[in-house]
């Protein structure tokens, strides 16, 4: 069974910075291809960052790059996304996925606020 369990999110004020780790268990996470999406408030699901098996072909939404960095660690089966400079834009429920795949995670919230 996959499992992927998000954390590292929080409240942090603007310019702040966390960084988020998604733990996956239940099928070969370095064959795959990982993905980080955020749904906001009220809106729907919106890409942030896509990082090939090997981690050397990274990928960010337009919206983001310059501030988050993804990376993974394979002999740890955890995705990481560091998120920089944070604007109340970032605020929003976010989730690891297998690319191609929807979430079905649980998530975890960030909220840029002060």
């Amino acid at each position: 069974e996959v499992q992927l369990v998000e954390s590292g999110g929080g409240l942090v004020q603007p310019g702040g910075s966390l960084r988020l780790s998604c733990a996956a268990s239940g099928f070969t996470f370095s064959s795959h291809t990982m993905k980080w999406v955020r749904r906001a408030p009220g809106k729907g699901l919106e890409w942030v960052s896509s990082i090939n098996s090997a981690g050397g072909i990274i990928l960010y939404a337009t919206s983001v790059k310059g501030r988050f960095t993804i990376s993974r660690d394979n002999a740890k089966n955890t995705l990481y996304l560091q998120m920089n400079s944070l604007k109340p834009e970032d605020t929003a429920v976010y989730y690891c996925a297998k690319s191609g795949a929807e979430p079905e995670s649980q998530g975890t919230q960030v909220t840029v606020s002060s």
